[in-house]
């Protein structure tokens, strides 16, 4: 009976019945938050078969502020809370709405305020000192204008969440902008524009960007041709996989039809965008939506999609510049090498251990890179070395060494002048690479920190590479008596630190040793 004079006070008079539930697995959340059962079966039973845009309703209930901030915190996505003032105290609500925005920090939640006792918690006053979204008395809300209430909140939310993620692909955009060479940067470029375009759209949050190798035709499709680079929504994570094993057989028809006729395509749900670089490559762009596309809406499509291959052709093309300048470095620094008839494969176990030894000591990927790019420089004064001395088959006479030692300042004076970093980095690990930990290297007798960190990794994979390969005045070194050395020379030669990273890293570097032998 209770029960029953509380629909008739509050809730709800008959009025038409909504639209049918709709079958969608991306519902809207909506938490009901109030200490009276019977408030939230009524509320269950009036919204039954709502839905909005396509997406139905999922309702939770809390029964006082605490839970309700509980269930908030868990459930990240809520658009709507319909929020009782008076549950276990009777400022309950508002403390709980002060909470939700202030310790929270949620501000896209829409909150809507019932009170069975609007005198208590005069409106204005709400309204001016809480962050609400709207303040209805229980016994204003029908089925209608609870209906009503429901979905001008979630049109609300949706355009919050919209500019949301409008902000955060323009921030990834930003961010990987700014990170081109470091690692997974073209992924990160790649799903920020992915998320810039679905949320400008409203697409929904299910995009590819793919490549595939060069097809003269269908047949000639094989696996692991077509590469899934970046990605958003259900197929996050699935990066560096081929589409076939990914996306349902029905969209991969589509994208094979694209690619057979070589020219974007749209089906109702998806737009598969098919793009060739000036070099060949291909390329193919898959947005998926729930919602009707006009023609204005394909336009921007097509339009963003050319845009974005452009901008994936600019990346493309800064690695391969990227690249080009590692092999330049090489090439003329195994010059150098092959000078003194060290094998050029010295250049490379040098620098693949030096990368080793900076990844297990923690230094970050661009460092590791710069450090991949300076290290075979690292003799590159020797070009000035005279050939009776860097060739001379038998121990160098105290003259002829003092001459060798010149290499380190005249590889310094190279370089040394140069406004790139890399350029002054390398300067200085051809100047610093002889210097030891206990300040009786050469050319300046640096000691400990002074000594660039760089050149301090490069003294020790350097000598250890001489030592465990045979060179024209010596024959190769058992890797026993290399390790002895060492180990040895741990606090003097070598900062302790690096000795150790080397150490545990004992069989990685034979790996690189077996790999790049002589």
């Amino acid at each position: 009976m209770a029960e029953q004079n509380i629909q008739k006070k509050y809730l709800f008079h008959e009025e038409p019945a909504l639209q049918k539930q709709v079958n969608d697995e991306n519902p809207w959340k909506v938490l009901v938050a109030d200490d009276e059962e019977v408030i939230h079966k009524l509320t269950k039973m009036v919204l039954q078969n709502y839905s909005f845009e396509g997406r139905s309703i999922k309702l939770f209930g809390a029964y006082s502020g605490k839970e309700t901030l509980e269930i908030l915190g868990r459930e990240k996505d809520i658009a709507l809370v319909l929020l009782d003032v008076v549950m276990e105290t009777e400022d309950a609500g508002l403390l709980c709405a002060k909470d939700i925005r202030e310790r929270l920090q949620n501000h896209s939640v829409r909150i809507i305020l019932r009170t069975g006792q609007p005198g208590q918690a005069p409106e204005r006053d709400i309204i001016i000192n809480y962050e609400i979204n709207d303040y209805k008395a229980k016994s204003e809300l029908t089925s209608q204008k609870l209906f009503t209430v429901i979905t001008t909140s979630l049109r609300d939310y949706k355009h919050i969440d919209t500019i949301t993620r409008n902000k955060n692909g323009l921030e990834n955009i930003i961010a990987a902008s700014q990170k081109l060479f470091k690692i997974n940067s073209f992924s990160l470029f790649a799903t920020g524009i992915l998320q810039q375009l679905t949320s400008i759209l409203d697409l929904g949050r299910d995009s590819l960007y793919i490549n595939y190798s060069s097809l003269s035709a269908i047949q000639e499709y094989h696996k692991n041709t077509f590469t899934i680079r970046a990605a958003t929504g259900v197929y996050s994570g699935k990066e560096d996989l081929d589409v076939v094993d990914v996306i349902p057989s029905g969209l991969y028809s589509q994208l094979m039809e694209a690619v057979r006729q070589q020219k974007s395509v749209f089906s109702p749900d998806a737009y598969i965008g098919y793009f060739e670089t000036q070099k060949g490559e291909k390329s193919l762009l898959l947005f998926q939506w729930q919602r009707n596309l006009n023609e204005i809406d394909h336009d921007l499509i097509s339009i963003f999609g050319t845009n974005v291959a452009a901008a994936f052709e600019n990346i493309s093309m800064n690695n391969e510049i990227s690249a080009t300048q590692k092999e330049i470095i090489f090439t003329f620094s195994e010059v150098v090498e092959g000078r003194s008839k060290e094998t050029v494969k010295h250049l490379r176990r040098v620098t693949e251990a030096a990368c080793l030894i900076a990844q297990k000591i923690g230094m970050s990927f661009p460092e590791i890179e710069m450090l991949r790019l300076t290290v075979p420089m690292h003799d590159i004064g020797k070009v000035g070395t005279p050939d009776s001395i860097l060739m001379k088959p038998e121990r160098l006479s105290p003259e002829e060494y003092e001459i060798m030692k010149e290499h380190t300042e005249i590889g310094f004076n190279i370089f040394k002048n140069s406004t790139l970093e890399m350029m002054s980095t390398a300067a200085t690990i051809a100047y610093e690479h002889h210097e030891k930990w206990n300040g009786k290297g050469y050319p300046q007798g640096l000691k400990g920190d002074e000594i660039h960190i760089f050149a301090r990794i490069t003294a020790l994979v350097d000598v250890v590479d001489a030592l465990a390969n045979k060179r024209c005045y010596k024959k190769a070194w058992s890797m026993d008596d290399v390790l002895y050395l060492i180990k040895k020379e741990r606090g003097e030669h070598f900062e302790p630190r690096i000795v150790d990273a080397f150490l545990d890293s004992l069989d990685e570097y034979i790996e690189i040793l077996n790999t790049n032998s002589d």
